[in-house]
């Protein structure tokens, strides 16, 4: 009987490690199940959905690829440089004496007196334009300057200034037409007759009672009007006539026609 209680102990002792073995084997297996399914959550989570993946297409620049390609070889120009010889010793030229000329200057413009012989020569018809012109009292000035009595000051007198009772007839110097007729601040009822050949004739200070009137044609020696006194321009002299002429727009002294 003493045998089998020994045996008993020995077989519930040996029990009792056995079943501590497999529980602590047991624990461990679960232990490492558990971890090895928190790694493979950690992995899981690692990974990209399928879902969210996000794939970009390259860009394409259409512009470029629309353009053809070149089919046509390039060439290279190329351009041949001409060079000229240099000269260090340039042989001497002798030019004789007698070929050497000096240029003369060109010719002066014809003067006054001739500029107005040619008008004359071209105005055959010429009237005086009063009955007596010998009393002048200012004469053409050719462009110089001389003093005007009435304003003290030295201006040209581009034509002639003829002395003459208030009422003396005045007459057309030459055939024209009449293309204008003013009542000017300064030099008075002013007259211009149109000669239709390069010529003008200005009559300045006449009455106001004029026998023609603009758009009139004229004879040389018609009967114009009367002399009305000075115009204010020139009140301080005498009175009498202003007439100016030009030819082909230059002034011309009206005497060089008149007296011919």
């Amino acid at each position: 009987m003493k045998k089998n209680e020994l045996t008993d102990k020995h077989y519930a002792k040996g029990s009792k490690g056995f079943y501590a073995a497999l529980g602590i084997s047991a624990v461990m297996i679960g232990a490492a199940c558990l971890f090895a399914h928190k790694q493979g959550d950690r992995i899981t989570d690692m990974k990209p959905a399928a879902d969210k993946t996000i794939v970009r297409e390259a860009a394409v620049d259409r512009r470029v690829t629309n353009i053809p390609k070149t089919t046509t070889p390039a060439y290279r120009v190329t351009t041949a440089v001409a060079t000229m010889p240099v000269f260090t010793d340039a042989p001497a030229v002798t030019i004789p004496a007698a070929e050497i000329s000096v240029d003369a200057p060109p010719p002066a413009e014809p003067v006054q007196a001739e500029a107005e012989e040619t008008a004359a020569q071209s105005m055959t018809d010429v009237k005086k334009p009063l009955d007596d012109i010998s009393n002048i009292i200012t004469t053409f000035s050719g462009g110089e300057l001389v003093k005007n009595e009435t304003t003290g000051s030295w201006q040209t007198h581009n034509g002639v200034d003829i002395a003459a009772e208030v009422g003396t007839d005045v007459y057309a110097v030459s055939g024209g037409e009449v293309t204008s007729v003013i009542n000017d601040a300064l030099w008075g009822v002013t007259l211009v007759l149109d000669h239709k050949n390069g010529y003008i004739t200005k009559y300045c200070g006449l009455s106001s009672d004029l026998a023609v009137q603009e758009g009139d044609k004229l004879s040389g020696g018609d009967f114009i009007g009367t002399v009305g006194g000075s115009a204010d321009i020139e009140s301080a002299l005498a009175p009498h006539i202003h007439i100016e002429m030009t030819h082909n727009g230059k002034y011309i002294d009206p005497m060089s026609l008149i007296n011919q």
